[in-house]
């Protein structure tokens, strides 16, 4: 039979069609199979209802915690007829911005300001520098007596500071450094606190020790050591301390209590006091004098949380 004639041609071109078609819903099979097994569709149902309610419980505690600052920067902003208004007002009307300008003005708060400021920045600096040394000790080197010397070093964080608070308020009497800023800032100089000490000791114990081999090789001491490998392998658990370490020392109220007299020495966490007297309590002003406390707080924690979280979460090996 010829090949060219009508019966073979409706044969050939009626069978490209037909293969076309089946490329086609093949393709199609494909597609739909892959789009089956993505990682969309095997997400099971309970597990999205999971995450559902995770994320809600998130958003519900975090409303719930932000309640009290909210309330905070409300009545910093209200006058004292609406702070204390029934039912109470949640939104101001009118806002008193006033207020901040007053809470800075009325009392030498700048002065407060720099007090903490001056005490927070020595007091952090001796306890990250003392903590890291003696956290070094207990990392690297062997002596006897190592580990009961490392234990009766934590027993101190269950020594209330209560017990202490007369004997070492007496030291500085007569050492006749009442009422200076030495009480509240040497301290931190000689060993930087048990806590401190045990964070940055684990921390190191996570680096390894070819480290410490390899610059003693190259000619290093134990002190260039510390300063140039472990220091700055550390650098996530030394940020996590100077956060800790600079809040402790930014809201401390007992310290200045007792050792600070002068009203041009003291610290905020005082001046908030005086915000209270005997006619009452002017809580507009108290209220926008502690916002302007806890806003270096909030900055630096927000400039370092990505550190403050790897401090937390990672070891030194990366």
């Amino acid at each position: 039979m010829n090949p060219n004639d009508d019966g073979g041609s409706n044969r050939v071109d009626g069978d490209r069609p037909a293969m076309g078609r089946s490329a086609a819903s093949l393709r199609s099979e494909n597609s739909a199979e892959g789009a089956a097994t993505g990682p969309i569709a095997r997400r099971s149902p309970s597990g999205l209802i999971q995450r559902i309610g995770v994320f809600a419980m998130l958003i519900f505690g975090g409303v719930l915690f932000s309640i009290p600052f909210l309330w905070t920067v409300s009545t910093a902003l209200k006058t004292n007829e609406q702070v204390f208004a029934v039912p109470p007002q949640w939104i101001p009307n009118p806002i008193q911005l006033d207020n901040f300008k007053r809470a800075w003005t009325e009392l030498p708060f700048p002065t407060f300001v720099v007090n903490t400021i001056t005490i927070t920045i020595f007091a952090t600096f001796g306890q990250i520098f003392s903590a890291s040394l003696v956290a070094y000790g207990f990392a690297r080197f062997k002596f006897k007596g190592k580990n009961a010397l490392f234990y009766l070093m934590l027993s101190t964080m269950m020594l209330p500071s209560q017990v202490t608070m007369i004997p070492v308020f007496l030291l500085w009497r007569q050492l006749g450094l009442i009422d200076t800023f030495a009480p509240l800032i040497v301290p931190s100089f000689f060993g930087g606190g048990a806590f401190t000490i045990f964070l940055l000791r684990q921390f190191f114990l996570t680096i390894p020790r070819e480290l410490d081999e390899a610059a003693m090789i190259d000619g290093a001491n134990p002190l260039v050591i510390w300063w140039k490998v472990l220091l700055p392998l550390a650098r996530p658990a030394l940020i996590t301390t100077t956060l800790f370490s600079f809040v402790s020392h930014w809201d401390e109220f007992m310290g200045p209590l007792i050792y600070l007299n002068s009203m041009e020495k003291y610290t905020v966490s005082i001046g908030l006091r005086l915000f209270q007297d005997s006619y009452g309590t002017q809580l507009e002003l108290l209220m926008a004098a502690s916002l302007i406390h806890i806003l270096p707080t909030i900055i630096l924690f927000f400039v370092a949380q990505r550190y403050f979280v790897k401090g937390i979460a990672l070891t030194g090996l990366k």
